[in-house]
């Protein structure tokens, strides 16, 4: 058992559950990092659509199974471990949370790997394409990033509204084209070369994140903080199976809510100073009383009452953060 603290001084926990045979890891250049939790049917596509990879460098699988309890996903996966259509390992993160997930994954990866040179990310609703760690390879090579993120397709499972709820701003990514960017915003598809995880060291995402999201996002602004690169590689995109129920008010207002709180929080970890703080409560005030006018701008342009109500939904929640009223969204998966 591997022990290790997190940001918050959580102790956190490790256990090597499964390894592939045969597996040699001095010859694996790419790892790919995999959280789960309680999606095993398809955790199995998801692990799938990496053992159909084409033009990859030599690569790995570190599969982070993230419920104690049932450890469904585990199990589900281990007919692909045992038989060596998956190379890797299966590890069990003991302290349930998103950002507990990566940071044992991730922490595996560099441990178990010396010759790794690319971490990947796809979390366990999602299928990548065939030549998807080839082509995330190749954008970090010709652009030199450091970090290389790809677009997360939403594919609406059947019951999903239609009309503007698909073309909210939560589900429409960042970049359109292939080639450097400022920042990225998500882990669910995403290339990192190890110098980033050494340089930024364990544990990586803050676990005072785990419930809300936005721990990647706090990564990457840290790792902007240092001088590390970012790029966007659009043709690297995964698809990520979406339940119809994201698509209903309830689901989307509290997503755009949780946005807004990430970003204020995002921002007082970087200052946490007095003035920091009242520079961000102000930046937040300026947001609020702007967002009326950006929101009917914005659904005049869409067409969209739902779309235009996202800046003041963003707005809100980053006063709300304010004062401490933060939404968990990850805290009850079944309902997320």
């Amino acid at each position: 058992m591997l022990t290790g603290i997190g940001m918050d001084a959580t102790p956190q926990a490790i256990t090597l559950a499964l390894t592939s045979p045969g597996l040699d890891p001095h010859a694996v250049r790419a790892v790919v990092c995999v959280p789960t939790f309680r999606r095993p049917d398809h955790l199995l596509k998801t692990l799938r659509s990496l053992a159909e990879q084409t033009g990859a460098p030599p690569f790995a699988v570190v599969l982070v199974e993230n419920d104690d309890e049932r450890r469904e996903g585990l199990e589900a996966a281990r007919p692909l471990f045992e038989s060596g259509m998956l190379a890797g390992h299966a590890i069990v993160a003991h302290e349930r949370g998103n950002c507990s997930a990566y940071n044992a994954g991730w922490k595996t990866a560099l441990s178990r790997f010396p010759a790794m040179a690319f971490l990947l990310v796809v979390d366990d609703d999602e299928v990548a394409p065939p030549d998807w760690i080839a082509r995330l390879a190749a954008t970090a090579e010709a652009t030199g990033a450091d970090i290389v993120g790809g677009p997360q397709r939403a594919v609406f499972e059947p019951g999903a509204r239609a009309g503007a709820a698909r073309r909210h701003p939560v589900f429409t990514p960042h970049f359109s084209a292939t080639g450097p960017v400022p920042i990225l915003y998500s882990s669910g598809n995403v290339l990192l070369r190890r110098r980033v995880l050494e340089a930024m060291g364990a544990p990586f995402l803050d676990t005072r994140f785990n419930f809300i999201g936005g721990g990647d996002s706090d990564f990457y602004a840290r790792c902007r903080d240092k001088g590390f690169r970012f790029a966007w590689c659009a043709e690297a995109a995964v698809q990520e199976t979406t339940p119809a129920r994201r698509t209903e008010f309830s689901w989307l207002n509290a997503r755009s809510l949780r946005n807004g709180a990430i970003s204020s929080m995002i921002e007082h970890r970087r200052d946490a100073s007095p003035a920091g703080r009242l520079r961000t409560l102000a930046k937040s005030a300026a947001l609020l009383l702007a967002a009326p006018i950006r929101g009917t701008l914005l659904g005049w342009r869409t067409r969209s009452a739902l779309i235009g109500l996202y800046p003041l939904q963003v707005a809100v929640g980053r006063f709300l953060a304010e004062f401490g009223r933060i939404n968990e969204q990850y805290r009850r998966p079944e309902q997320n």
